[in-house]
């Protein structure tokens, strides 16, 4: 090998073995050197970036406060709306059942207040706003109302915004004189009011009439008065087509006879039946509740009191022992089946009946069978009184 070629190695070798750049020299200013503790000390942040001026302004600030403020109360009003209407449908504190009274024109907040002193709700001030909520304070209504336990506000809203309260009953007997019926409703001491005119005769329908407190004796005198017009009106429509009466009055007065003649719903159109027969033929009705009418009225005979002879021959319009064809008016008021019965009267020859002894009638067509009845009749009374007189003797004296 030439020593030429050892030159170029050299050279090569030169090449490749060529120093690094000198290293990066820091201009910055030099800085101490720091002591140990210096170095384990925290460095100081730096301080925070500087608030814009718009950020600063009272308009801002204030604003940001309402909003605050605004979102706050929206939390508190949601949830005390959650509470009351929580309150307002669950349970309440009402253990026994409770009748309370809500008199005509009182207001909510009274309301509210008479409930909860009786312990039906828990809170009046809920009660009252969740009936507002519900936009139902003028649907209350005056009423006695009963409450059950456990009742919630929202049922109680309910029950007073229906109307559905207590009803009481009034209950008229078939047969019961409009003198009679007035008293009955002067001893009533859940209605209200005076009767000052009595009704005429025969005008009331005998029958059991709910109300409730606050009625007044006049109201429901006038609904009974109402009832029986409808009820004639009706039954007036399907009579049958050959009765001897030529008008409602007539055929409620005879509806009175037959209500007084017997109380037995079986043969209530076999008695219309006989007095139908009896004024076709043109006979006398003979029928002694007219007689006792014609004498006492409305108040009617004495208990006791029997039916005399001088009764039967004792002159009155009413009198039907005197007087042809019916009496000038009723003797009574009439229920429902009575009227039924003279609409539709049984169709037999029958033209008498006499009581039987046993709470009913037995009836016959002929006089003769009549007079045989009547003195079977006077037989069982006569054994009826001494049996009294018996029982009465052997009773020890006190």
């Amino acid at each position: 090998m030439s020593s030429e070629g050892s030159a170029a190695d050299k050279d090569g070798a030169g090449a490749l073995d060529t120093p690094p750049p000198p290293p990066m020299v820091d201009s910055s200013p030099l800085k101490a050197p720091r002591s140990a503790r210096q170095a384990i000390e925290p460095e100081t942040p730096p301080p925070p970036p500087t608030r814009s001026k718009a950020v600063r302004h009272p308009i801002v600030v204030f604003m940001n406060f309402v909003f605050t403020v605004i979102i706050l109360a929206v939390v508190a009003a949601g949830g005390l709306l959650y509470y009351g209407k929580q309150s307002f449908l669950e349970e309440g504190p009402l253990r026994k059942e409770k009748t309370i009274v809500v008199s005509n024109g009182t207001g909510l907040g009274t309301i509210a207040g008479i409930l909860e002193r009786q312990n039906v709700i828990s809170n009046k001030m809920i009660f009252e706003y969740g009936v507002q909520l519900y936009r139902q304070e003028g649907a209350l209504k005056a009423g006695e109302y009963l409450f059950g336990p456990g009742i919630s506000m929202h049922q109680v809203m309910n029950i007073l915004t229906s109307g559905k309260s207590i009803l009481h009953s009034f209950t008229i007997p078939e047969g019961y004189t409009s003198y009679q019926v007035v008293e009955a409703l002067k001893a009533n001491d859940v209605l209200l009011g005076e009767v000052k005119t009595l009704p005429e005769e025969g005008t009331i329908l005998p029958e059991t009439y709910k109300f409730s407190r606050g009625t007044t004796r006049a109201e429901l005198l006038k609904r009974m008065v109402s009832a029986h017009n409808r009820a004639v009106d009706e039954i007036w429509a399907r009579r049958a087509s050959d009765l001897p009466l030529k008008d409602k009055r007539e055929f409620v007065t005879l509806a009175s006879i037959v209500e007084k003649e017997t109380g037995n719903a079986a043969e209530r159109t076999r008695v219309a039946g006989v007095f139908v027969n009896r004024l076709n033929q043109g006979m006398r009705l003979q029928t002694d509740p007219t007689v006792i009418y014609g004498i006492f009225g409305g108040q009617g005979k004495p208990s006791g009191r029997p039916i005399f002879r001088s009764d039967l021959d004792k002159p009155t319009p009413y009198n039907t022992y005197q007087i042809d064809g019916l009496p000038p008016g009723p003797i009574a008021n009439p229920g429902r089946a009575a009227l039924e019965a003279v609409a539709n009267p049984s169709r037999t020859n029958d033209l008498f009946f006499v009581a039987d002894g046993t709470g009913g009638h037995v009836f016959s067509e002929t006089l003769k069978q009549h007079n045989e009845n009547v003195k079977r009749w006077r037989e069982i009374e006569k054994q009826r009184i001494e049996g009294l007189k018996n029982q009465g003797a052997a009773q020890p004296e006190s």
